[in-house]
């Protein structure tokens, strides 16, 4: 369990299940710590952070943040089935906070959304992974199809050429993200790739973050290992290739279901190591743990 103060992980481990699946850093990680990622458990002081509050009696996650939610798994696992209501309720208790969905398995989706979805809820932030050409293919068309009132893309690991311009002119996608593969026989990311993805976003004026190199990194037809995450932030934000698209807007919501009014929306702050960081333009902002800046 993550305690980083934009990530909830109501529950952890995973199946593999597609192409970007193969060297998950998940996988890495708990290997690092004995652990076996494929065990699949509820996070016990962890599944209810979005609900805990402060020794003030205020709520940790403060109004207008957003929550990346499921990062050591997928909120649409099969195996997470007897959870996953109990997540929407706490989603829907905070309609004041943005909660960022990905998935590699958006077959799933509509099947386990809630009773009172309708069109979707605006506080939430729909993503499929699209880690080469033959997922974008089969994911995109059905995020397009699903009742989200918002949908992005992200190619990571990026592990092969993704062209994306005929669904971006659709009017949907809001944001796109892209970054290499880490840790064990990291696959490498070509800059030609993330320049031609870019480019197709510019285009369509949708934003787009290249958050890292990955440990391998091709840039000019030479080869360049990278094995440090943080040099690879910098190296991604060096590149200039993030872009700012046209604005993203949530309408979130107080417990009565009165609008926020936006200055009493949390506004990220950022520190000194923040300015070269390729996370930057989509972050939350910095979490004032004193370990940097």
């Amino acid at each position: 369990m993550s305690f980083l103060h934009d990530i909830w992980n109501p529950w952890h481990g995973c199946v593999k299940c597609s192409e970007g699946c193969q060297n998950c850093y998940m996988y890495f990680l708990d290997r690092m710590r004995d652990q076996n990622g494929a065990e699949i458990y509820k996070t016990k002081s962890g599944f209810s952070y979005p609900l805990q509050k402060n020794r003030t009696g205020h709520y940790k996650i403060q109004s207008g943040e957003q929550i990346r939610v499921c990062m050591t798994s997928d909120f649409f696992l099969e195996e997470a089935d007897p959870w996953r209501a109990e997540a929407w309720d706490i989603m829907r208790q905070r309609s004041d906070v943005v909660f960022f969905l990905l998935t590699k398995r958006p077959q799933r989706v509509r099947e386990c959304l809630p009773p009172d979805w309708g069109s979707g809820w605006d506080n939430i932030f729909f993503n499929v992974t699209c880690e080469n050409q033959r997922r974008a293919d089969e994911r995109i068309p059905i995020l397009f199809d699903l009742p989200f009132k918002h949908k992005g893309i992200m190619c990571a690991p990026f592990i092969g050429p993704v062209s994306i311009r005929q669904y971006l002119t659709a009017g949907q996608i809001e944001q796109v993200i892209c970054g290499g593969e880490n840790y064990d026989g990291a696959r490498p990311c070509n800059f030609d790739w993330v320049k031609s993805l870019r480019q197709e976003c510019v285009d369509a004026n949708v934003t787009f973050c290249f958050i890292e190199t990955g440990t391998v990194f091709i840039k000019d037809g030479r080869r360049y290992h990278l094995p440090n995450k943080q040099l690879q932030s910098r190296m991604a934000c060096k590149s200039g290739m993030n872009y700012q698209g046209r604005p993203i807007h949530f309408d979130l919501v107080d417990d009565w279901g009165y609008p926020i009014p936006q200055e009493d929306l949390y506004v990220p702050h950022f520190r000194a190591n923040c300015e070269t960081c390729g996370s930057k333009l989509i972050c939350n902002g910095c979490s004032d743990c004193g370990k940097c800046l």
